[in-house]
């Protein structure tokens, strides 16, 4: 049995989303989970399912980081924003 039938599709959505946006990013576990405590990352892509699970994974990435990032100019924005 693959992994994937046995987890429920939002999930691993939500995982597979994490983790491309941490290795994105350069974050930590940790780091991500402080953003995510702001910015509410995993409801956002839970929410968001429908239109996600039919998209590639750079797009769900350009919306993710206008979503957590709202476009920043520079990297040191988005590290202001992780803290």
């Amino acid at each position: 049995m693959n992994y994937k039938q046995i987890i429920d599709p939002v999930v691993f959505l939500q995982a597979h989303f994490c983790i491309l946006f941490m290795e994105r990013h350069r974050l930590s576990p940790k780091e991500f989970l402080a953003l995510n405590a702001q910015k509410n990352i995993i409801a956002f892509l839970r929410l968001g399912y429908e239109p996600f699970h039919l998209t590639g994974d750079e797009g769900v990435l350009e919306d993710l980081d206008a979503y957590v990032y709202g476009n920043p100019e520079s990297e040191t924005e988005r590290e202001k924003l992780i803290g």
